[in-house]
């Protein structure tokens, strides 16, 4: 069975860091794409970072230069280090995974963030609230 765990998540103020974490099990971690997704109620789902097999990252344009998207494949563990957090950023953060190719061909033939379509395997979320 596919899992994918996240921690990490809580309330910062303004220009806090907060680092998520996606623990994955019941796949082979190191052929799938991974990402996370943001969503706040009422919203679409948007994708926020993604890093490829191969190491390719790619990057929403609001949180470039805060975040960075990271792997440990011994420890099948996603990261997201979110700094200088702002109001803006305050939703629930999903991680995700792609065990086909979509997600991938988004990345590196569109340059793009993965769509929500091309996700095959979702997390529960963790919340993070970010005050001003």
């Amino acid at each position: 069975e596919v899992q994918l765990v996240e921690s990490g998540g809580g309330s910062v103020q303004t220009g806090g860091s907060l680092t998520l974490s996606c623990e994955a099990s019941g796949f082979d971690y190191n052929s799938a794409t991974m990402a996370w997704f943001r969503q706040i109620p009422g919203n679409d789902r948007e994708g926020v970072a993604a890093i490829d097999r191969d190491g390719t990252t790619i990057y929403r344009d609001s949180i470039k230069g805060r975040f960075t998207i990271s792997q440990d494949t011994g420890k099948r563990t996603t990261y997201l280090q979110m700094n200088n957090l702002k109001p803006e950023d305050t939703a629930m953060y999903i991680c995700a995974a792609d065990l086909h190719y979509a997600a991938s061909a988004a990345i590196q033939a569109l340059g793009i963030l993965p769509r929500t379509y091309e996700i095959t395997n979702w997390g529960q979320g963790t919340q993070v609230t970010v005050s001003s």
